[in-house]
């Protein structure tokens, strides 16, 4: 029994439609990681790009268990003295909540180009439009 490996040409890629709101930040990361890495499908390959695209809409009504609100910081550096920032989920959520979907999916995708070659699949956004109409998103049903 041979085993079987992707190869570039032959991975058929799927638009997922994934709505956040009221979903646990933690718990929609993971399903979303999974999606653009392609471990949904049964020709998954590691070192392959096998995953889907994945949109995201309502990014702004993401759901955080207990105080993470307040409690949970980021953290940046811009490399010159004195630029070292922090800053809430609570105050980012009002500055920019798409990054909080981004942050939580990237920590969860491997660090290194396949990576960031995956990263760039997923597409999030606000509220209930996005531009990506015309490619037929299916909508993601949840797994319990």
């Amino acid at each position: 029994m041979k085993t079987f490996l992707a190869k570039k040409g032959e991975i058929e890629r799927k638009w997922w439609l994934i709505n956040a709101e009221s979903q646990t930040l933690g718990r929609l990361s993971t399903q979303i990681a999974a999606l653009l890495r392609g471990k949904t499908k049964p020709e998954f390959t590691p070192n392959v790009d096998t995953g889907d695209f994945v949109i995201v809409i309502n990014a702004e009504k993401i759901r955080l268990t207990g105080k993470k609100e307040l409690q949970k910081v980021y953290s940046r550096h811009s490399g010159v003295p004195g630029g070292f920032r922090t800053e809430t989920v609570g105050q980012l959520r009002k500055r920019r909540p798409v990054k909080i979907i981004e942050n939580a999916v990237r920590g969860m995708l491997p660090h290194n180009t396949l990576g960031e070659k995956q990263f760039t699949k997923l597409k999030v956004y606000q509220g209930e439009n996005h531009p990506h109409v015309t490619q037929k998103p299916v909508k993601w049903e949840f797994k319990k």
